[in-house]
């Protein structure tokens, strides 16, 4: 026979949560035609893999028992934790090669799924380019808790975020804020970390928790009443789909009104008896608030972890339509947009809102604090009947951050943010203010710079930063950044043409100090240095 014919087959085995019926046909076959049953266990020798599979062990088979040599405690080797795990895994390996290489069938018992968060995954990396190798996958801890509980983890385009409970609090935090459903794993000593992750997202009031599901002691509650002090490792939180959560009577409604989106005329005329011609809102349990959501220059990318569950946690979206386009549609929620011009009315409807109850994020483009909709809900917000409505701003990555960030760093020295448009302050105004930081040496962010019906700004504003600045200085004409018609061109102050700058253009204008500068590759960057020349 030959040494080839000789080599043995490995497999790693899932066996499901916990209880031995949930086991799979080909898990128990697997078993059954096994030569070596291998298992890992703490010091302790206890193993719940062995523990699960034991009703299809024979007394022929050949255990391999892989003992781990430290768990969460300490550890004296000279690499550390890590180290000693490394050698562990190295040490295992080879006992089970020395089996698979007598010719013997060699199965790597593991609860849940081999290759999800499963130890097998040691064993396999270390030995599955070597010998034929077959993973038997296993219902996991996840399926079998949201199973326990009675509710979906998921449903249309939800995502389902896995955390390990062992990451940093501000790490869960941001992923927990930003994920439309959550099972976190891995409790134990971490518990009061991930409790207090839950609680900073605003996750804690859907969480649940499920400790040893399918198997003896299993136990369900709420994760809000749970004494972190009995919480053992074999436990999982679970933030269950907000989608299986809405009535169906509701989302039936939502879907009878096409994307349940209000024309402007309505968003911008509605009163509390009457949300956006959307008939009868139905109340959140709880206080209502008011969240003004940045939502930066342009798609999802842009989006921070908050504003992103700020944004699935809402009953009601408020905004103008182009920013409203940007947020997934997710059954249930109600949609009131409007266009660019009833910013007050936008706010006076999105707090009509939350004084009934209803959790309201208020959609804005860029940064809500700058030119946007925060001043504009604040300013109602201050007036009787509003003033004790919570109101959050969360902010966005700005207009002007997003289109330095393509040119290089035009803004990295000080720089003043103006707005061309005289639709709210006049033009007297803005010359003056353009005169002032041309003068201080500024670099300056435009907003704002022209539309159809503003073609003169653009122009008049170069004739005035001219009398500061030499006619070569660097322009930057950001337009659409994000978007699907971005562009980014370099231009000197005297040749900035006013007919190639829109409302969808943002200009940065750079002050005495600032280069462009074409590199080897044959891009070109814009940079402002952070010195600046004394005298």
């Amino acid at each position: 026979m030959s040494e080839q014919q000789l080599t043995g087959r490995l497999y790693g085995v899932g066996l499901g949560p916990g209880d031995p019926s949930l086991m799979t046909v080909r898990a128990v076959e697997v078993i059954a035609g096994a030569d070596v049953i291998a298992y890992h266990s703490a010091r302790h020798g206890r193993s719940i893999a062995r523990s699960i599979a034991a009703g299809h062990l024979r007394a022929d088979h050949i255990e391999e028992a892989l003992v781990y040599p430290v768990t969460t405690e300490s550890t004296d080797h000279p690499g550390g934790y890590r180290g000693a795990l490394d050698e562990f895994y190295e040490t295992a390996a080879a006992r089970l090669a020395t089996h698979l290489d007598a010719g013997r069938t060699v199965a790597v018992i593991s609860e849940g799924d081999p290759l999800f968060y499963g130890s097998y995954q040691h064993m396999h990396k270390r030995l599955a380019h070597r010998y034929p190798t077959e993973v038997i996958p296993g219902v996991t801890s996840i399926s079998a808790a949201a199973a326990r509980l009675g509710k979906p983890l998921a449903e249309a385009d939800e995502v389902l975020t896995i955390l390990p409970g062992t990451l940093p609090e501000e790490e869960l935090t941001a992923r927990l804020a930003s994920t439309d459903t959550a099972v976190v794993m891995k409790l134990g000593r971490t518990f009061p970390t991930v409790r207090r992750a839950m609680a900073r997202s605003g996750r804690l009031p859907e969480a649940h928790y499920v400790e040893r599901a399918t198997m003896s002691g299993e136990r369900t509650e709420r994760l809000a009443d749970i004494d972190a002090e009995t919480v053992p490792y074999f436990s999982v939180t679970v933030v269950p789909s907000r989608i299986a959560d809405v009535p169906v009577t509701e989302t039936a409604a939502a879907a009878a009104t096409g994307s349940a989106t209000a024309t402007a005329s309505a968003a911008a005329t509605a009163t509390a008896s009457e949300p956006s011609g959307l008939g009868e809102a139905v109340s959140s349990p709880g206080p209502g608030e008011v969240v003004v959501v940045g939502t930066g220059p342009a798609g999802p990318l842009w989006l921070t972890p908050e504003s992103r569950g700020a944004l699935a946690a809402a009953d009601d979206l408020v905004g103008y339509t182009t920013y409203l386009d940007r947020v997934p549609l997710r059954p249930g929620q109600r949609r009131h947009a409007s266009d660019n011009k009833v910013e007050s009315e936008r706010a006076e409807l999105a707090l009509d809102l939350a004084r009934r109850g209803r959790r309201v994020a208020v959609v804005s483009g860029g940064d809500p604090g700058i030119f946007a909709m925060a001043t504009a809900v604040l300013e109602v917000a201050c007036q009787s009947p509003y003033r004790a409505i919570p109101v959050r701003v969360l902010p966005g990555v700005t207009a002007a951050n997003a289109a330095a960030a393509r040119a290089g760093a035009p803004l990295g020295h000080d720089y003043a943010v103006i707005s061309l448009s005289d639709r709210l302050k006049p033009w007297e105004v803005i010359a003056e203010r353009l005169h002032a930081a041309a003068g201080a040496d500024l670099a300056l962010a435009l907003y704002n710079p022209g539309s159809r019906s503003r073609t003169w700004q653009v122009g008049k504003a170069r004739e005035l930063l001219l009398e500061h600045r030499a006619p070569d200085t660097p322009v930057i004409l950001a337009r659409d950044i994000g978007g699907s018609e971005e562009s980014v061109r370099t231009v000197r102050l005297a040749d900035l043409d006013p007919h190639q700058v829109d409302m969808r253009t943002l200009l940065i204008v750079g002050s005495s100090q600032t280069q462009a500068v074409r590199r080897d590759n044959g891009t070109e960057v814009v940079w402002t240095p952070r010195r600046y020349p004394e005298g």
